[in-house]
């Protein structure tokens, strides 16, 4: 019974969403909807018609998302706002410093719209709000123009996270710049802010180092590349070519592209694991100083790096002083990841290291090479972020329980990204002072499929985790979905397994949880999904994202 009360609910679902989608949502009084939820919405029931006459007013801080508002209304409706005349019905961009940095007031009126923040950030959500307030069948503009009638809203708004992320892979498969910029775009309009570039791998290399130029003309390219349907077992190769990377001037031209969005982008570097690609390009890097080929199986590689040699050390500290340079974030992610020890407990000179400095074990030594590498981002001004294997607990099979002894301590200022393992782990580190950011990857990887995350799982996540004491919840920062590149090689792929579900970690990051409600995330999703149609956006459709694990 219970069974057929859920095909019945998600049928149900499926019609109204079905008659929802063809006949359009259009943004009333009575049934507004933004994306992510806004933390107080009132419908007052007075319209404002945009028209030829209406104009633009804003204080100087707000000059740049002013202009924003005047351009997009320009291209939806061909009204072109007047900056030099006030009028009777007028968009005001005005400053209150008492607000957030991050926070908005949005009211629309019979008299015009009027946005309210204390900085660029504020204005330019505010802005993203507006913009689903338009009715959602505007296409960009004709010969003439067309007034705009906007439902009458007080939008009080202001996000439950400061880090609101997704990270692209693109060690694995290339995408290119152009399908960055569109990611961007929709973080953007979904008011995420941090675009986490995983750059670097086993197979694969995709950013420029000048000193070491071998990393791309070896690391970018390998000659073919593990697929088919049994994934990590298959033997099938792809007998494909695969490669790509970004020069340093293509970095700095979507760092500041990024920036235009309000968005910050944390580049990864991973060290001492997943780095194969560099070891292939400079084999002296690696634990067996050997020369090897660029992997075409997916997973971690056949090497890691020597941290016990100092060449090692200079090379990760000249990397990242190239990539200080190219990306202005305050934080650089350096992985530490998956990193295999049974390398270093089979090298007699990594094995005499570790006895050399008291270290208890593989586990500590990756500590004590993550530490050295914490205090050179510390003296560039830069704070270390890292997955949670930094904090050298056991969370894989493949380590044995004496490989995770560790005596060292992980530096205090450390970022901890937290993706597998015992959410007791998240807790005790959250306990112990670090910040955390949880990307659990049970709720937030985006290469799983709709079956082990449907789109209500997604949206259900909460980053805190459950039993974490009240006072340590400011330790948890954010959170973040990833989307791994291994058995995502093409674009289309790609955006399927991407759309719908970024937008429900857009919402869980900014909404408080007592504000969200799935049901009318799904009739504000309507909207989006005629975005994303319009822009060949190749998103989940609806009887696929709904698929329920009993």
């Amino acid at each position: 019974m219970k069974t057929l009360i859920k095909i019945f609910r998600l049928k149900l679902v499926l019609l109204i969403l079905s008659v929802c989608f063809s006949t359009g949502f259009k943004a009333t009084a009575g049934g507004i909807r933004v994306i992510p939820q806004p933390s107080e919405l009132t419908n007052t029931g007075q319209s404002f018609t945009l028209s030829k006459t209406t104009s633009l007013k804003a204080v100087k801080e707000a000059s740049s998302v002013a202009n924003l508002i005047a351009d997009y209304i320009s291209e939806v409706s061909g009204i072109k706002l007047s900056k030099e005349h006030q009028s009777v019905n007028q968009i005001t961009l005005v400053k209150d410093s008492s607000l957030s940095l991050e926070a908005y007031q949005l009211v629309v009126n019979q008299q015009g719209v009027t946005i309210t923040a204390s900085n660029d950030k504020g204005w330019f959500y505010a802005f993203q709000s507006l913009k689903q307030l338009m009715p959602a069948d505007f296409e960009p503009a004709n010969a003439a123009s067309k007034n705009i009638v906007l439902p009458g809203v007080v939008i009080n708004d202001e996000p439950r996270f400061s880090w609101r992320a997704f990270m692209l892979d693109e060690a694995r498969h290339f995408k290119g710049k152009y399908q960055v910029k569109l990611l961007l775009d929709e973080m953007a309009s979904l008011k995420m802010n941090t675009f986490h570039w995983h750059l670097v791998d086993d197979q694969g290399w995709r950013i420029e180092i000048k000193q070491y130029p071998e990393l791309t003309k070896t690391g970018a390219y390998r000659t073919n590349s593990q697929v088919g349907p049994l994934k990590w077992k298959s033997n099938i190769r792809s007998g494909e070519v695969h490669s790509g990377f970004y020069s340093q001037a293509e970095i700095k031209e979507l760092v500041a592209y990024a920036a235009e969005k309000r968005i910050t982008i944390i580049p990864e570097i991973g060290m001492p694991g997943h780095s194969t690609a560099a070891v292939a390009a400079y084999p002296w890097l690696g634990t067996y100083k050997k020369p090897i080929a660029m992997p075409t199986k997916f997973g971690p590689g056949p090497e890691v790096l020597d941290v016990t040699d100092p060449r090692v050390l200079e090379f990760a500290q000249n990397v990242l002083t190239e990539v200080i340079a190219l990306f202005p974030s305050k934080i650089i992610h350096i992985g530490g990841d998956e990193v295999k020890y049974k390398h270093w407990n089979k090298s007699k000179h990594i094995q005499d290291y570790i006895k050399q400095h008291k270290l208890a074990g593989p586990a500590d030594l990756q500590i004590h090479f993550t530490n050295k590498i914490s205090k050179f981002l510390s003296s560039k001004n830069k704070r270390m972020m890292g997955w949670n294997d930094i904090l050298g607990k056991k969370i894989h099979f493949y380590h044995n329980d004496s490989d995770n002894v560790t005596s060292v301590k992980l530096a205090e200022d450390t970022l901890v990204h937290f993706w597998k393992g015992d959410v007791k782990l998240a807790t005790e580190a959250a306990t112990k002072g670090y910040d955390i950011i949880n990307s659990l990857h049970t709720h937030t990887y985006l290469d799983y499929d709709y079956k082990k995350i449907p789109l209500d799982k997604a949206y259900s996540f909460n980053p805190i985790p459950k039993g974490l004491a009240k006072e340590h919840h400011d330790r948890v920062i954010g959170t973040g979905a990833q989307m791994w590149g291994e058995w995502i090689p093409t674009i289309g792929q790609m955006h399927y397994m991407v759309f719908p579900r970024i937008a429900a970690y857009a919402e869980l990051g900014w909404t408080e949880l007592e504000n969200k409600d799935f049901d009318s995330f799904q009739t504000g999703l309507l909207r989006l999904q005629k975005k994303w149609k319009r822009k060949g956006i190749n998103f989940a459709p609806n009887q696929d994202v709904f698929v329920k694990v009993e």
